[in-house]
């Protein structure tokens, strides 16, 4: 059996709605384009017809996708009134130079480090797992893609 796979409860809704989503509102709008290409003619040379059927087996893909990653879900409980950090929390750090960064932790399916005011890094990243069960204060040391050793302060750890 697969490793069942880690998520906040946030995650786990998210995956829900985009699961919904692609399984009413993308599938029709994929049928309706598909229908439209049919009724302009000649299947053999229609773009528009090869492109809803790649359309159409980009989101079937997502959609087993998506249930499979839902099937092996186990949400975790936030450590609400803890100042440990861990999965579901938001940790703001502080580097060597002053400057200030914050971090969600979250299952590796909730990974978006690009998005929001703060970077959302997996609990199994480098830095998801330096900083798993520091609290307010300590220093953590995490080696960087390219190979430097980073040195951060843990300056605060919530879970909202």
């Amino acid at each position: 059996m697969a490793e069942k796979i880690k998520m906040t409860r946030k995650g786990y809704d998210k995956l829900v709605l985009d699961l919904e989503h692609r399984k009413t509102v993308k599938r029709s709008e994929i049928s309706d384009y598909m229908g439209t290409a049919i009724a302009d003619g000649d299947l053999r040379e229609s773009a528009a017809y090869d492109e809803a059927r790649l359309m159409q087996s980009e989101n079937e893909a997502q959609i087993a996708d998506l249930e499979y990653q839902l099937g092996l879900a186990e949400i975790v409980e936030l450590g609400v009134g803890t100042a440990v950090a861990g999965l579901g929390a938001k940790v703001e750090l502080e580097d060597g130079n002053g400057r200030k960064h914050v971090f969600e932790i979250v299952g590796t399916y909730e990974v978006d480090v690009y998005k929001g005011e703060h970077k959302k890094v997996s609990d199994q990243s480098p830095i998801g797992l330096a900083l798993k069960d520091h609290k307010i204060g300590d220093v953590v040391q995490v080696t960087s893609p390219k190979g430097n050793l980073l040195e951060y302060t843990i300056m605060s750890v919530n879970y909202d």
